[in-house]
């Protein structure tokens, strides 16, 4: 979208909106910088509002208010899946979102959404940071017109949730699944049927039938919408969603003419964020898992490992071909199969052993 565009679509926005006029350059008083960022969720968002908000408050007292940022929710300045174009063209100067809601602008986006079969939460960190992860994060997301930065972390979710059992990969043909990103162009190769749907429409969309399963965001948030009410199964392991890193971007040229000591002071909030949103995600989604479970009375069930192994089959030739899509696609997706095999062998021999290990029945604390 040209900026003149957004313009006009924002002037048209009416209540939900603001004026064009107000969408001015940043206001400099007295030495002093002024951004606005809009989040793509709504205000006080469970979770999901934890690292805008962080971000927006550790800015300015750490800058002692030399740069102050303020925060709108969703739709407030522009429409929620207009807010790239409304960061790139100048009328926003920050946005805070899920990049999967970028990904039709440029294919290699695509490959920041969750990756089925891909990194861990922890994994993708140690990427950006030691990986090559953030330079080709910038690279692409420049494309776009913005400056990158991970900025929360939603990490392992469910498989989803269901009416009907899942026994072996046959019984996932026909099903109707609310999806997006390549977890649904791997559903769509094993003969289901993935469907969009906003996350406010698909408890209704499950209790209609409208749907028959549904990959949601985790616990907390899935209980939070009422899904247990609806759908009689929530299957794990999270093959489609090991990670899902949310991401701050913010205008190129707000962020080049931005003095190098505020720059840091942007940067260090968005680590803080990346690591307290993951910490209330674990906390929050362990409390919701075991409540759902001993209160609502929601069956926890597992893929077999031959339905597993035929996802991850599938899920390795979709990725491989949306890795040739062109050359920004092709270096992303060299860099995280080649990171994702070097640090595999020993995730497994540190986290995945231990987990076995802990696991096992014996007695321990309380």
């Amino acid at each position: 979208m040209k900026r003149r565009q957004f313009f006009k679509a924002a002037g048209a926005l009416g209540a939900g909106g603001v004026a064009a006029t107000a969408l001015s350059a940043p206001a400099i008083s007295q030495g002093k910088i002024q951004w606005r960022m809009q989040a793509t969720w709504r205000e006080n968002s469970p979770l999901l509002w934890t690292g805008a908000k962080m971000v927006s408050e550790m800015v300015e007292k750490a800058s002692g208010g030399k740069l102050s940022i303020k925060l709108y929710g969703a739709g407030e300045i522009a429409p929620p899946l207009q807010l790239m174009d409304a960061v790139a063209d100048g009328g926003l100067e920050m946005g805070h979102g899920y990049p999967a809601y970028w990904a039709g602008k440029l294919p290699a986006v695509q490959f920041f959404t969750p990756l089925p079969f891909g990194l861990t939460t922890q994994e993708q960190n140690a990427w950006f940071r030691f990986g090559g992860g953030q330079e080709i994060a910038d690279k692409i997301y420049g494309e776009m017109g913005v400056k990158f930065l991970p900025s929360g972390n939603t990490s392992v979710q469910s498989a989803g949730w269901f009416n009907k059992e899942i026994n072996s990969i046959d019984d996932y043909k026909g099903m109707k699944i609310r999806s997006g990103g390549l977890g649904a162009k791997v559903l769509r190769e094993i003969g289901a049927t993935p469907v969009q749907m906003p996350l406010g429409e698909v408890p209704q969309g499950l209790q209609t039938n409208a749907i028959d399963g549904a990959d949601f965001v985790g616990p907390f948030n899935d209980m939070a919408f009422g899904l247990h009410k609806v759908a009689k199964f929530c299957y794990w392991p999270g093959w489609m969603e090991p990670c899902g890193v949310l991401d701050c971007f913010i205008n190129k040229q707000a962020w080049d003419d931005l003095p190098d000591d505020l720059k840091t002071i942007v940067q260090l909030a968005n680590e803080t964020a990346n690591s307290v949103v993951l910490s209330e995600f674990v906390a929050k989604n362990a409390q919701a898992y075991q409540t759902l479970q001993t209160e609502h009375g929601v069956e926890m069930k597992f893929l077999d490992e031959a339905t597993l192994k035929t996802l991850g089959e599938v899920a390795g030739k979709v990725i491989a071909e949306a890795g040739e899509a062109d050359e920004l696609s092709k270096e992303v997706y060299t860099s995280q199969m080649t990171f994702r095999k070097q640090v595999m062998p020993y995730t497994n021999t540190s986290e995945l052993a231990f987990m076995k290990a802990r696991g096992l029945d014996f007695p321990y604390g309380l």
